[in-house]
């Protein structure tokens, strides 16, 4: 089973987590996938994704995350030893969206919510000085990001395999080129 992570503010309508639904819908494979709508208290999102996980055989589970999606992929492959692969993703996220308290809105439902400094600390609480499990972890970003400095993932992941990309930008514009190596992975 596929478990697609959506970032900040995203939900199961994100343009890669559709993308990848169809690539595997045209292959036949399209039951191996789910993208659920993740709660944006970071402690919910964690219950619900980890709930998932442990409903099914841990040899059949892979992971998916964008953004702060792959700050939460990371925590559920360390936690659950379990293969995931990381697009664009946060580090230190705690840090990053300190920028952004406040009232919030999401790209794709219209949820309207007020981020506060409690989803920060819980965002804290999940923040490891380095994956436990670096092995397990297959690091994608393109350069262009204009979100996330990519360099911070490219130090935080030293220890995994990693795909560095020239340009693009924090939707990872060369997504459809690496859904093959991301599901061989």
């Amino acid at each position: 089973m596929i478990i697609y992570v959506h970032g900040f503010n995203s939900s199961a309508g994100s343009g890669k987590a559709r993308e990848l639904a169809a690539w595997l819908d045209a292959r036949g494979r399209g039951a191996e996938f789910i993208c659920p709508d993740l709660p944006h208290r970071p402690a919910a999102a964690i219950a619900l994704l980890s709930d998932l996980i442990s409903a099914l055989p841990r040899a059949q589970v892979k992971l998916i995350g964008s953004s702060l999606g792959g700050f939460y992929a990371t925590w559920l492959a360390d936690r659950f030893d379990v293969k995931a692969a990381l697009i664009n993703p946060a580090v230190h996220v705690q840090d990053g969206l300190k920028s952004v308290l406040g009232p919030q809105k999401n790209y794709h439902t219209g949820e309207e919510y007020l981020f506060t400094r409690q989803h920060l600390d819980e965002l804290a609480a999940l923040d490891k000085p380095a994956p436990l499990r670096p092995q397990n972890l297959l690091l994608l970003v393109e350069t262009g990001d204009e979100v996330l400095d990519y360099r911070e993932a490219v130090n935080y992941y030293a220890a995994s395999r990693q795909i560095v990309v020239p340009g693009g930008d924090h939707g990872f514009q060369s997504f459809p080129q690496y859904i093959e190596t991301i599901l061989e992975f």
